[in-house]
């Protein structure tokens, strides 16, 4: 129930909420700062996942902890990371723009990625992962709800200004029902490998983190795209990795693929709250 019908709505509604205030021009915006664009993009798309893989590999991660970390690493940022970026001071279009076109691709990579990932740690154990089943899944849960959203905020834009914030608010709610349910369906799992399964999290969003704000000084970027490239390569949507990773295991309730994915959504606060307000004190 959790997984088949409950996970794909809060889901769904969660990238709706995403929608809401994005325009055709979100998505052609990224003209107006190619190279931190570029940056950005290579850092998600590329970088994040050879982190992910070698901390796999350096902490010696159980298999099906080592998919779902996998799972978390191809994920995009969503909408926490546009919120995490307006809070530090960041450029926020950059970072709409960032989220708005990696999670249309999100659609194509995630999918190949997770088949890759499956196979490459479960070897003959491996399930097989239906690539064009979990493509039009994430189509569906992804990108239908968010072209639903650009919808109305161009027919009903006074509308939509007035439902974004409450909207937003019940988006937010209803991650935390995700993360709380992910964790008590596997609290024993959760519980024996916390010791873990904390250090890598952590450690992803530290290094993901310095590692975007290198990239752009590295490139003489701005203080602003910055803190957006690095906000964006270093936050991942949690939502959206345990919904693959249900789908994945493809079974009831929500399975151990999710664990690291829910573990990370707790523990990135603890980092990225404190990385906000430096930031924010560097712009000023």
């Amino acid at each position: 129930m959790i997984v088949t019908v409950l996970l794909p709505l809060i889901l769904f509604f969660i990238m709706f909420s995403l929608g809401l205030g994005l325009r055709g021009r979100d998505f052609t915006r990224v003209l107006k700062f190619p190279v931190a664009f570029g940056v950005g993009l290579l850092n998600q798309l590329i970088l994040l996942p050879l982190v992910a893989l070698g901390l796999a590999h350096v902490f010696g991660l159980d298999p099906i902890f080592a998919v779902g970390l996998m799972i978390l690493a191809l994920c995009p940022g969503g909408v926490t990371s546009n919120i995490l970026t307006k809070l530090a001071g960041g450029n926020a279009p950059l970072s709409i723009s960032l989220t708005a076109v990696t999670s249309l691709l999100s659609i194509i990579t995630v999918p190949l990625l997770v088949a890759f990932s499956v196979n490459h740690f479960m070897g003959e154990d491996a399930r097989t992962v239906d690539v064009t089943k979990l493509g039009l899944t994430m189509f569906l849960i992804t990108a239908v709800p968010v072209a639903i959203g650009m919808a109305l905020t161009a027919k009903f834009p006074v509308l939509v200004e007035k439902i974004a914030p409450g909207v937003s608010r019940a988006a937010v709610v209803l991650f935390v029902v995700i993360i709380v349910a992910a964790l008590a369906d596997n609290w024993g799992v959760f519980s024996s490998n916390l010791g873990t399964l904390g250090p890598v999290a952590v450690l992803l969003n530290v290094v993901m983190l310095g590692l975007g704000i290198a990239s752009a000084k590295g490139l003489r970027l701005e203080g602003r795209d910055a803190t957006t490239i690095s906000i964006e390569s270093g936050v991942q949507n949690g939502t959206l990795a345990i919904a693959v990773g249900g789908i994945v295991a493809g079974v009831e309730g929500l399975p151990p693929e999710t664990v690291p994915a829910a573990v990370y959504s707790i523990t990135m606060y603890f980092v990225c709250v404190p990385f906000v307000f430096w930031r924010r004190r560097c712009q000023n």
